[in-house]
This record gives C-alpha cells, sequence and structure tokens, in this order.
C-alpha cells in the first residue's frame, strides 16, 4: 500500500542513479512508450519542448496544448507522434475545451506533464479576478486534472507530473489574501506561494488517487539557461536576486551553475517514466531524484515543510474548488 508524504514522510533521496547534469535523453534510456498517451503543457518551448522531444522519442503519442498555434506549430515541426490543439491556461473555458475534446477521442490518458507555469510578471488578473500566477502555475493545473481525471483513472498506472520550482521557499500559501485584494502586491510573493500551490496540491492528489492507481509528482527542474520564463522580470528583479550585475550581465558564478535544457528536463522525464518511483508518490522531486527536506535556511536545497502539510493541502483543494467552480470528485 502506498504511502502518503504529508509533511514530507516520504522525502529522501532513493539513490536513482541520476544528478543535476543528468538529462533527458539518459532518463529514457531503456524506457519504451508505444501506445502511451501523454499531455505536456507549455510543451512548445524551453523544458516542455524538450520533454515533448523526449517522450515521443521512444513512442508515446504526445498532445501539446499551446496558446499561440502558430509558433507551437514551428517549433514541433518534424517531431513524430505529435498532436497541437488550442489552450490558454489564462482562459478557464479553453481548458473545459481542451479537456472535451481529448475526453471525446475515448483515449486513456498515461502522462499528464502541467509543465506551464509563468514568474515574476506584473500584477493582473484573470477574468475571475485571480491574480495571474495563482491562476496558471496552480488553478489551471487543478482544472486540467479535474477535467481530465476520467482519461486518468481509464490508463491503469497513470502518472500526473506538476512542475513547480524552488521559488515556493519564498513563500507559503497566504489564505488570508491569495489575490493580494488586502495586500501590496509583490511578485515574488505570489510566484512563490503559487508553487507552494503546486506542492500542496500534488501531495493531496498524489493521497486522493492512490485508490485509482495513479500517481502525482512535483518537479523542480532547477535554474535553466535558455527559456523563455523570466521574460517579464524587470532587470531589477534579478539584480535583487544576485542574478546579475547593475548593467544587466549574468554574474559568472550563476551563468556557471545554471541547466542546460535537456538537464533541466530530465527531472520531470524521470518522475513520468521512472520504474523506480513504482510505490512512491507525492513526491518533490529536484535533480532526478527525490528532494530532501528543506531546512530553515532561506537559500537551502529541497522542499519546504510547510508545502506538503496535510490541513493545508485539504484546505487548498477546498479553496481551489470554490475559485474554479469544479467539484474535483476522485471516485
Amino acid at each position: 500500500m502506498k504511502q502518503h508524504n504529508y509533511q514530507g514522510a516520504l522525502q529522501q533521496p532513493i539513490g536513482s542513479g541520476f544528478d543535476a547534469k543528468s538529462t533527458s535523453g539518459e532518463v529514457i534510456k531503456g524506457i519504451d512508450l508505444m501506445g502511451k498517451i501523454a499531455i505536456v503543457t507549455g510543451g512548445n518551448t524551453g523544458i516542455g519542448l524538450e520533454t515533448v522531444k523526449t517522450l515521443a522519442s521512444v513512442g508515446a503519442t504526445v498532445i501539446v496544448p499551446a496558446r499561440d498555434m502558430e509558433k507551437a506549430g514551428k517549433n514541433l515541426q518534424g517531431i513524430a507522434h505529435v498532436e497541437i490543439e488550442p489552450m490558454d491556461l489564462m482562459d478557464p473555458a479553453s481548458i473545459d475545451t481542451f479537456a472535451q475534446k481529448f475526453l471525446a477521442s475515448g483515449r486513456p490518458l498515461h502522462l499528464l506533464i502541467n509543465n506551464a507555469g509563468i514568474m515574476w510578471v506584473p500584477l493582473r488578473r484573470d477574468s475571475r479576478g485571480i491574480e495571474s500566477q495563482l491562476a496558471v502555475n496552480h488553478l489551471a493545473q487543478f482544472q486540467l486534472t479535474a477535467r481530465l481525471w476520467s482519461a486518468l483513472k481509464n490508463a491503469n498506472g497513470a502518472r500526473v507530473i506538476n512542475v513547480s520550482s524552488h521559488g515556493h521557499h519564498f513563500a507559503p500559501f497566504n489564505f488570508d489574501d491569495p489575490n493580494f485584494e488586502h495586500r501590496d502586491y509583490e511578485t515574488l510573493q505570489g510566484y512563490g506561494q503559487s508553487k507552494t500551490a503546486v506542492n500542496l496540491f500534488t501531495v493531496e492528489l498524489d493521497n486522493r488517487a492512490k485508490a485509482c492507481g495513479v500517481s502525482a509528482y512535483s518537479v523542480h527542474p532547477g535554474s535553466i539557461g535558455g527559456t523563455e520564463l523570466g521574460r517579464e522580470a524587470p532587470l531589477e528583479l534579478f539584480i535583487k536576486m544576485g542574478f546579475c550585475d547593475e548593467q544587466g550581465n549574468m554574474l559568472p558564478e550563476v551563468a556557471a551553475s545554471l541547466k542546460t535544457i535537456p538537464q533541466g528536463a530530465s527531472t520531470t522525464v524521470w518522475c513520468a517514466t521512472s520504474p523506480q518511483l513504482e510505490g512512491i508518490g507525492g513526491v518533490y522531486c529536484e535533480d532526478t531524484d527525490v528532494a530532501v527536506l528543506a531546512s530553515d535556511s532561506e537559500m537551502s536545497n529541497g522542499v519546504k515543510s510547510y508545502s506538503l502539510d496535510e490541513a493545508d493541502a485539504k484546505r487548498l483543494w477546498t479553496l481551489s474548488e470554490e475559485l474554479t467552480g469544479i467539484k474535483f470528485q476522485i471516485l
């Protein structure tokens, strides 16, 4: 019987044999995904695109929902077994439309990789008044997973991979004011609580889904060069975070620490496909292994225990149902 990971009960490395420098290509060796169906959000750029290429290379059919269909078509051109469909994670109606079309195909869903996200953006809200980082990074994951649930159950052993971030260290989830209606907006706080929400959702989803044979994992890909994730962040923020000098030049020690895109995708691919994780779920993974619990020091590696708290995970599930208007029934 699979154990739960509340409070980080399972947060210890399992000796995967991989590390921070492992690539998605190394992780996928020996894996066969012929006949398997995967959905990868954000699958037309960055580590999402690398994830799509890697899964497709071993036979998976990969569906990539995209906001910009023209861009997705160019970036995914020539990759076998890929289907592109329209979806905008800031538009709840488009998430429903995408999910309904997939369900109508009658196919099971073996892998749902909630990879897409936004980071360090100015304050903007969706049509419901929800702050955008919370809307895209967590509530869209929650809605898409809920809408596709019957297909995940029908796969007999599906996995859901939710891309989180070390940025969850910036903030716990603020249940009193999640949408910055009564406090000043601070983009790092918004990003931090959205990624804490990803971890809380993952641990609760995994626990509820055990009876259906579905496992869930949250992933910190690492700091990666060459992605579009920080495109809206002001230079002042990168300077404040110690990434750049006053002229906007990346500091050499920061550049040396960055992962390549194939290295950044490795933990996602490992969580999606590795037989080493059979019987282990709800865990937060980084550097292609299960992560440790973070210490109290501000910049430690690993996962903060507050983002795996049982009471908060259940409370967030209820709040997410209220904010999305979706009753997410597992059984």
